[in-house]
């Protein structure tokens, strides 16, 4: 159970992480495009992108809290960092995409009627880039789930490592490991569930 409560923690604090970065670097490579002023702030959030996605999480997991947070008692509020960071890239690159799918007549439809560029992204862009953007950031989030089967390399009790202390205690080696999958299938299934309900109801808003 303590294992399964860190799991979920990891999960959704890392996937809260990720979709405020991945939202900032979004936003920041639309207002970057053609703008030359700005051409150090894009090749910033193309670097982040590259690098975070071109690491292995497991290693990411390791320069945390091995590096950067050497000094941390408790993994798991470092293993939320790492995850989220990692998750960040990623949903950089779906918003960013989402954006993107809105038609570019919306923002100057907006810029003619006076709002200023980042009123017309928060009032106009940003609610219709929503419902392209819901569905990946769900699957992102069943995805973030099964990774968060590493964070065991750190210390961390989750779900994972909880069945591994209990095959090394009762030395069953197939019980506990089955019992693991069942649990990450179910939560699988849940989310994804979940997601199903989500898109139906984004689908009903455009009258579809």
């Amino acid at each position: 159970v303590e294992g399964l409560g860190n799991t979920l923690a990891i999960t959704f604090g890392a996937l809260l992480i990720g979709v405020i970065i991945g939202t900032f670097v979004a936003v920041a490579k639309y207002y970057c495009e053609g703008n030359k002023k700005l051409r150090f702030v894009s090749w910033l959030c193309d670097l982040y992108t590259t690098v975070i996605r071109g690491i292995p999480m497991t290693v990411l997991l390791l320069l945390f809290f091995f590096g950067l947070f050497v000094c941390a008692r408790n993994g798991v509020p470092v293993a939320v960092a790492a995850f989220g960071i990692n998750s960040g890239a990623y949903m950089a690159e779906l918003i960013r995409s989402g954006i993107n799918a809105v038609d570019k007549g919306q923002m100057e439809a907006a810029r003619s009627l006076g709002l200023s560029k980042s009123q017309a992204m928060i009032k106009v862009v940003m609610p219709q880039a929503i419902k392209y953007i819901l569905p990946a950031i769900g699957n992102e989030c069943i995805a973030l789930l099964k990774e968060t089967s590493v964070a065991g390399y750190v210390a961390v009790v989750d779900v994972t490592k909880a069945a591994t202390n209990i095959r090394n205690k009762t030395y069953d080696a197939v019980n506990p490991i089955i019992l693991l999958a069942l649990i990450y299938l179910v939560m699988v299934v849940v989310l994804t569930r979940l997601l199903a309900i989500m898109e139906r109801r984004l689908r009903k808003s455009d009258g579809k």
